[in-house]
């Protein structure tokens, strides 16, 4: 099946960063892995409308977790493109109740004030996923062929998705911001270390983060130690 990954590279305000979409054409249609922030949303509608990703052509959005800057754009893109959603069970209370703090230790109070302002989640962003996406559920029936893989660490609810080709989506995991490696935010250090090398003994080529560029996972100096 001839697949078509699209990046979708989305700038946060003030050069602070930026976050990864990831737009999956297939011949059956689309999925998307990750929405960015709310505040993203005129420049991710006008890269799907460039792809050709009409209402009816998008499957399924795939959020790799609850952060306000993937899933910022979730419930307004199943409402104008007809599409559902999916996420662990773990992270949907961040999605459901606009706390990306959900099920995570407790935060730094500033960062917990300023986070929803500089991402622009508000009331209308909010609301339950369609499906509750867990270890080994597969996406053939969404026109893709892969299949998800829980890997905890920066939230309880993180997940992989799993390309047949072995390329793997892997959310904030694992960023390259400037060299591959684990993500400098991390809640769960020891799961984080235990998804490290999980995935370590997979057959695995190129990692999609949701932070900084692809690279192939033997990069990480980690899975070999």
């Amino acid at each position: 099946m001839a697949l078509d990954i699209h990046t979708i590279i989305l700038p946060f305000p003030f050069g602070m960063g930026r976050v990864n979409c990831y737009l999956l054409k297939g011949e059956t249609g689309c999925v998307l892995i990750d929405t960015g922030a709310a505040s993203n949303r005129k420049a991710l509608t006008a890269e799907l409308d460039a792809a050709g990703c009409q209402r009816g052509k998008l499957n399924l959005i795939v959020l790799t977790h609850g952060d306000y800057d993937h899933t910022g754009n979730a419930i307004y893109l199943r409402q104008r493109l007809g599409a559902k959603i999916g996420m662990h069970p773990d992270d949907a209370g961040m999605l459901e109740q606009g706390d990306m703090f959900f099920n995570r230790k407790k935060p730094n109070a500033v960062i917990a004030a300023l986070l929803p302002l500089f991402a622009g989640f508000g009331k209308a962003e909010r609301g339950k996923p369609d499906l509750l996406l867990r270890e080994g559920d597969n996406l053939v029936g969404y026109g893709l062929d892969a299949r998800i893989i829980s890997i905890p660490g920066h939230s309880q609810g993180s997940i992989g998705i799993l390309l047949a080709s072995g390329d793997l989506f892997c959310g904030d995991l694992l960023v390259s911001s400037k060299s591959p490696g684990l993500n400098s935010l991390i809640d769960d250090m020891p799961a984080a270390q235990a998804s490290l090398q999980k995935l370590a003994g997979m057959q695995i080529g190129m990692v999609y983060p949701g932070h900084g560029d692809p690279f192939q996972l033997e990069q990480i100096s980690e899975v070999s130690e």
